[in-house]
């Protein structure tokens, strides 16, 4: 194996590639529980949504290992789980079977987007403030998520939010999210993974405690289980073809992307990861690997799969090659037959991992020019809208149509391509479709 990764070619060793491996699953690995409390929101089950997880986890990983050859983990993307529960599921009223199956076609759209290399003229034609601004809007959403989970954030019809007053859950909440800032900030291997077991450890004796009043915060039924693979091939394939359903396939589609583009290039250029021409190494089939683990994602009962940012840990480790993804694949699979125990760690536990989450979606918001109003002023409304209209769509949308009507109207209509304004029309079907 060692041979089949060039390893002397990319002047990196067998030990390395391991530690590598095992250092991006840590950092990766939080996804195994925070997915499923996401997703099991829509009524899916818990176990079926972790067996389906992990299953994207491996094989995406293991596919991204071998077949692109780079030291990148795949998994069910932070934003996107979020927007097939809250704006797709419990916003737009689609059943989970349907949403399911508008992941499955926005992954087979998104394969043929990459086979055709058509994603090439739809990158050029999206502007980069808008990319950075819907990367930061989909963090604050994230972290509205987190605090609504921990119920710190609380409805209050007048002021339309509030905070919670304190009580033994959000004091746990508040302890774990302060461990899981220290770990992150001295970045300890593992660190959101840890917050959430501290967490959980912590909220068990306090929700004993606190359960002579209220539900226990944790409870315990068992450590191992069979796979649950009920939710294997239960996409609705017909009703998520129908015209309502399109500004979701179009939401998937535009913001799987755009996230994995993201990150192979930011992971790429961090790394040294170059072609000769400059661009990430093996760029076509790691999007191909993406466009995969989107479509096996739908056909097993998750939200799409992307490239993880968090592969960064592993390339920081000195990860050089495929091996250090298949080394994280192959860790993955243990965790099929845990679903009993992390289905006991609760919403509080996972909350602190949304909440940080959000700060490291919100970082490219200092690459736009905020004393250029005609590209600030979309910007902004992208990044606002997404987390006040508690939909990722509504963000895309008002940030687009607003783009190109303030260069329009501020006679910079150099900065408006065609294939911007194909995209202006895709956005406007959907607001009528919504």
């Amino acid at each position: 194996m060692p041979y089949s990764f060039h390893l002397a070619q990319n002047k990196t060793r067998l030990s390395t590639e391991i530690i590598a491996g095992i250092s991006s699953f840590l950092a990766t690995s939080y996804i195994i529980v925070v997915n499923p409390s996401i997703l099991s929101q829509t009524g899916m089950p818990f176990a079926g949504v972790l067996t389906a997880t992990v299953l994207v986890c491996f094989c995406s990983s293991l596919m991204m290992g071998l077949y692109a050859r780079n030291p990148i983990l795949v998994a069910p993307g932070m934003g996107l789980n979020a927007f097939f529960t809250f704006s797709a599921v419990l916003g737009m009223k689609v059943p989970w079977p349907v949403a399911l199956g508008a992941v499955f076609w926005s992954g087979i759209i998104f394969l043929l987007l990459s086979v055709f290399n058509i994603r090439t003229f739809i990158v050029r034609a999206i502007p980069r403030p808008l990319r950075y601004a819907i990367a930061a809007g989909i963090g604050l959403f994230i972290t509205l998520i987190g605090f609504s989970n921990a119920k710190f954030i609380i409805s209050n019809p007048a002021t339309i939010i509030g905070v919670s007053p304190l009580n033994p859950a959000l004091l746990t909440f508040l302890a774990g999210l302060l461990l899981t800032a220290l770990l992150v900030t001295r970045q300890v291997p593992g660190a959101i993974l840890l917050g959430i077991l501290f967490t959980t450890l912590v909220a068990y004796p306090l929700g004993r405690w606190w359960a002579l009043s209220s539900p226990p915060l944790v409870s315990l039924n068992g450590i191992f289980a069979a796979p649950d693979f009920s939710l294997f091939l239960r996409l609705d394939l017909q009703h998520s073809l129908q015209w309502s359903v399109v500004p979701v396939i179009f939401a998937f589609v535009f913001t799987d992307l755009f996230d994995s583009l993201s990150t192979l290039v930011g992971l790429a250029e961090a790394a040294n990861l170059l072609d000769e021409n400059g661009e990430p190494r093996h760029v076509k089939r790691a999007l191909l690997t993406d466009a995969v683990a989107t479509t096996l994602a739908g056909l097993v009962g998750s939200s799409p799969g992307t490239a993880y940012i968090e592969s960064a840990v592993g390339i920081e480790a000195g990860g050089r090659t495929g091996l250090t993804a298949v080394v994280g694949a192959i860790l993955f699979l243990p965790f099929l037959f845990l679903a009993p125990l992390l289905s006991v760690i609760p919403a509080i536990a996972t909350a602190p991992a949304l909440v940080l989450v959000g700060v490291f979606m919100i970082r490219p918001v200092t690459k736009i020019n905020w004393g250029l109003l005609h590209e600030a002023i979309p910007a902004f409304l992208a990044m606002v809208l997404i987390p006040f209209t508690y939909s990722i769509t509504q963000g895309i949308i008002w940030g687009f149509l607003s783009w190109t009507a303030l260069k329009l109207a501020t006679g910079n209509r150099a900065d408006i391509s065609a294939s911007l304004l194909v995209i202006d029309a895709f956005c406007i079907l959907a607001l009528f479709l919504a």
